[in-house]
């Protein structure tokens, strides 16, 4: 059975240590007003974070399981259907073709109105921010005046997969805890449950491209992550000297797909088989033959350049079939 959406996973995985130390912070009578949860994409940030506004909101005491509420709990399910008068939550909006672009200055200028009003049950009230790094400045901005005037009994949870995209006075103004992968036996058994339809082998490829973030993994089976890293490791196989149409087949097939889906996740997984090359290389470890046609910080450049073209393509909405051939070219040796 796949996992509910975060705001309704009773369930958090390899993240107790993170989840006991909220608990101890609540427990000792002085939360901090702001914390910022960061770690890898799909981690099960967003997952905690709910799970702690549940425990707070719900007033339980502590207890063996850190920070869980039964999912027969009142609070539980009304949270898990939206519906808690005391809870908020923010996100990315869909932007042009579903995309996933921002959170709106607008929405976070109501932000301080919520924290402000009494609490409808005499308790908490909390905003929980996911991928905080979606702010422009602006929007940031507007968030750093709440975090510098937080009302009493108000709680901010942001979670982040980037946190060097923040201003540095909001970094400075949260308490900040660190979500660390999960290990590969745990991985290979919740996917095991979780995709029991799928080979074994591939739910292994899942498991390693999704850097142990089971969201991530769970994404990448949506989105034919498979096929695509396959995609990638043949690509890789063929440098430095691509077969020139093998490159136009591959960009044909990738901008085929017409919500961008292709070919954000390809060039998310080229940078990430690419860097955990460098990285290999870097420390007098295996790494793939190509490495050897160009140094280290020659590759260090082109991951970076696919990043911004990556990025670029979507934001300013160019041919991605260019873009793939472009990127891709730059690969190969001149």
């Amino acid at each position: 059975m796949m996992p509910p959406e975060p705001r309704a996973n009773p369930a958090l995985f390899g993240h107790d240590h993170a989840a006991g130390s909220l608990a101890e912070a609540a427990g000792a009578g002085r939360l901090h007003h702001a914390w910022l949860l960061a770690g890898p994409r799909g981690v099960g940030k967003a997952t905690l974070a709910y799970r702690f506004a549940r425990w707070l909101l719900a007033d339980r005491p502590p207890g063996e399981t850190p920070l869980f509420v039964p999912p027969t709990d009142p609070v539980f399910r009304r949270i898990a259907a939206g519906g808690h008068a005391d809870l908020r939550g923010l996100a990315p909006n869909a932007g042009e073709k579903g995309v996933k672009l921002m959170i709106r200055v607008d929405e976070v200028r109501q932000v301080p109105r919520f924290l402000g009003l009494t609490a409808a049950e005499g308790g908490w009230r909390i905003v929980v921010v996911e991928q905080v790094e979606a702010m422009n400045p602006e929007a940031q901005n507007a968030l750093l005046k709440t975090l510098e005037e937080p009302p009493a009994r108000a709680l901010l949870l942001l979670t982040t997969a980037a946190p060097d995209r923040l201003l540095p006075t909001i970094r400075s103004r949260c308490r900040r805890i660190d979500l660390f992968p999960l290990a590969e036996p745990l991985m290979q058994r919740l996917l095991a449950e979780w995709l029991p339809d799928l080979p074994e082998e591939a739910r292994a490829l899942l498991a390693r491209i999704a850097g142990g973030a089971p969201g991530r993994a769970l994404q990448l089976a949506e989105g034919d992550g498979v096929a695509l890293q396959q995609r990638v490791e043949r690509f890789l196989s063929t440098l430095p000297r691509p077969d020139p149409r093998g490159l136009h087949e591959l960009a044909d097939a990738l901008a085929a797909k017409r919500d961008g889906s292709a070919f954000v996740t390809f060039m998310e997984l080229l940078r990430g088989a690419l860097g955990d090359a460098i990285r290999s290389a870097g420390r007098g470890g295996p790494a793939p033959d190509f490495i050897r046609a160009r140094p280290l910080a020659d590759w260090a450049a082109l991951w970076d350049t696919l990043g911004r073209l990556a990025d670029e393509t979507e934001l300013l909405n160019l041919d991605r079939k260019q873009a793939v051939l472009s990127g891709l070219s730059q690969l190969a040796s001149r």
